[in-house]
């Protein structure tokens, strides 16, 4: 056991030294993957705010298809025929943002609110004001514990077609 125990030893003091290299090239290796995930971090924020202010000259093709606007449209207002007009506020701004998400999947985050959305530089003034319209009377539903009537309804179907049909995003 004895011999076993210094043919061991005489291996380990002879690899010493290449372990003691190999770690600290390792821990050489874990700063420098550590420095350059916060750098791409940092990189990925500056260039997406680029892409975010390029995405402002061309949002014309951010609205829905007239067609599927339409359909959400005959949707909401089964539901508003019904006297459900909380749910058929809450489905415009659901849509709304999946229309943005849609046409820019990298714009949004989940963690964004719709007011958080709604401020965006990249939604341009008019459909962000249709925007935010529907999002007050949401908020005001669904955590105010507020119920819509047919007037705010229409209100949220009149800042619906401002967002979605020609003229908010030019």
């Amino acid at each position: 056991m004895q011999a076993l125990g210094r043919f061991l030893a005489a291996i380990f003091e002879r690899a010493f030294p290449i372990l003691k290299v190999a770690f600290e090239v390792g821990v050489v290796l874990a700063v420098a993957m550590i420095v350059f995930l916060i750098a791409r971090e940092i990189v990925g924020v500056r260039f997406s705010r680029r892409r975010r202010g390029a995405a402002r000259h061309t949002p014309a093709d951010w609205r829905p298809e007239e067609w599927r606007a339409r359909a959400l449209l005959e949707d909401a207002d089964r539901l508003a025929a019904a006297g459900d007009y909380d749910r058929a506020a809450h489905l415009l701004l659901h849509r709304s943002i999946e229309d943005i998400d849609g046409r820019r999947p990298r714009l949004l985050r989940p963690a964004l609110t719709a007011r958080d959305i709604a401020r965006l530089d990249a939604v341009p003034g008019p459909a962000r004001v249709a925007f935010m319209t529907i999002a007050g009377f949401v908020e005001a539903s669904f955590f105010g514990g507020h119920t819509l009537g047919p007037e705010a309804f229409a209100e949220c179907r009149r800042s619906y077609e401002a967002f979605a049909f020609p003229g908010a995003w030019t």
